[in-house]
């Protein structure tokens, strides 16, 4: 085996980025200060296991990093890329990927910091997460101390089981009935750090209130409504709700903007290596590595795929029709989300080209289950609208005045997988501390209300 001589390979790589940095500007893209960093397999994995560096410790974080490795060791599949998105944008490049390769991921990247930058639904994040979530890890750690590592962590087991249930339009008035309240002064970042010590020890459970435990209209976001209403929990336990919420709110817009912004990526990392000097083997391994990032997949929706190709189409329609297809381009990262840009921009030669079609098994023989592109067309914004999470609305936190929760599965023709269904609602009792109730469907005419508390398990009533 050959030892690469990793010199020589970082200040190849240095001089490639800086002329790709240069092409992306003058392609138009405005992308973040953005540090890259050649780290091995294990931090790559580790990172991309927590989400971003720093992140505090649970279980799940490790469950996910050692499927990652594991595929990657037995070559199954290879994370080629991971940024993040702040500012300055960081950007970590694997360092047995050839020297092509990692000039293919920075151009990418830099596709990505774009994005984050200019689209509207990132407006609204925190670009210093990276601090953030090391000042939450400390928080938790300092809990751990006091309250001892194995409720932290079965708190954090029940928290994390409905941690994608948030809303980032959701205020704490939006959990109350009564929105008319005292004018206060806004609070400060960690302004509540600051009151702990005003609060006794953080083990007395909040007092109960009753007059408003019915939130104005259905509540998405549970996190919110059980750290507003929780009559179980504590100063601590709310504060390690709230930090797991907002970590979320974070990634929230990575969840809405899946397939644009890995399109944006790929369209853009296409054109900038084609600006580049490369020699005919260099261009030979771009062709392969571009052709199997957008490869369909026959198992699941590929986003670099349909992306790509959705962004292709609207610059080449856009020119066509006499107007500038490059800057409508710029327009739609700035402003669709992947639901918008599916409903706004597939069109039906694109459902037959990419074969979107939705097929099952009928006999011997595999048939086409809607021939309607509109169908198709409608059938993924459905699933994207709700990134592939059943949307549960919390209705009433004094349910039949007891006190208990009542929550509502809102029905889109898909059953809950039962098995998951319960064992989640065992969790959210966990936080809510009485008995939580969830009103679903087995079909569209068959209704299933069930609930679970600790003294009678899970009940099923009619």
């Amino acid at each position: 085996m050959v030892e690469r001589d990793m010199g020589g390979y970082a200040r190849e790589l240095e001089a490639g980025i800086e002329r790709i940095w240069d092409v992306a500007q003058s392609l138009g893209l405005r992308p973040f200060p953005t540090h890259f960093e050649i780290v091995p397999a294990t931090v790559m994995y580790e990172i991309g296991s927590y989400g971003m560096p720093g992140r505090f410790s649970h279980w799940t974080h490790g469950k996910a990093y050692q499927v990652q490795k594991m595929m990657y060791d037995y070559g199954l599949s290879k994370i080629y890329e991971l940024v993040i998105n702040t500012n300055p944008c960081y950007a970590f490049l694997l360092e047995t990927n050839t020297v092509l390769q990692n000039k293919l991921v920075a151009a990418h990247v830099l596709a990505h910091s774009d994005f984050f930058a200019n689209s509207a639904h990132f407006g609204e994040t925190s670009r210093r997460m990276v601090d953030t979530v090391t000042l939450n890890a400390d928080r938790i750690r300092t809990y751990e101390f006091e309250h001892g590592a194995d409720d932290v962590e079965k708190l954090l087991d029940a928290v994390l089981s409905i941690q994608e249930h948030v809303d980032p339009h959701a205020t704490p008035a939006d959990a109350h009935a009564d929105h008319r309240r005292p004018a206060t002064a806004p609070e400060r970042a960690y302004d509540d750090l600051w009151k702990l010590s005003e609060r006794g020890n953080g083990n007395e459970p909040q007092p109960e209130r009753v007059n408003d435990m019915r939130p104005s209209r259905p509540m998405r976001d549970l996190l919110m409504f059980i750290m507003e209403h929780s009559p179980r929990l504590t100063d601590w336990e709310r504060d390690v709700v709230a930090i797991v919420r907002a970590e979320m709110l974070y990634f929230y817009p990575q969840m809405q903007t899946k397939i644009i912004n890995e399109g944006w990526a790929s369209y853009w990392h296409a054109r900038i290596m084609r600006e580049l000097e490369l020699s005919e083997d260099e261009y030979v391994e771009f062709a392969q590595l571009h052709s199997s990032i957008l490869q369909p997949s026959q198992r699941s929706l590929n986003p670099y795929h349909v992306g790509f190709r959705i962004l292709e189409d609207i610059e080449r329609r856009w020119n066509d029709d006499g107007k500038d297809g490059r800057a409508k381009l710029m327009e739609v990262r700035e402003t669709e989300s992947d639901v918008s840009l599916i409903r706004n921009y597939l069109t039906e030669d694109l459902v037959r080209d990419m074969d979107l079609f939705l097929y099952q098994k009928v006999g011997d023989e595999v048939v086409i289950v809607d021939k309607s592109w509109e169908d198709v067309r409608q059938r993924l914004v459905t699933q994207l609208a709700s990134h592939g999470i059943p949307v549960i609305y919390a209705e009433d936190g004094d349910y039949e005045g007891n006190r208990e929760l009542y929550l509502r599965h809102s029905w889109d023709g898909t059953p809950l997988d039962m098995n998951y269904a319960r064992k989640t609602l065992e969790y959210v009792n966990r936080l809510w501390g009485r008995r939580v109730w969830l009103d679903t469907r087995k079909s569209d005419d068959e209704p299933l209300l069930i609930s679970y508390d600790e003294k009678h398990g899970h009940q099923i009533h009619a």
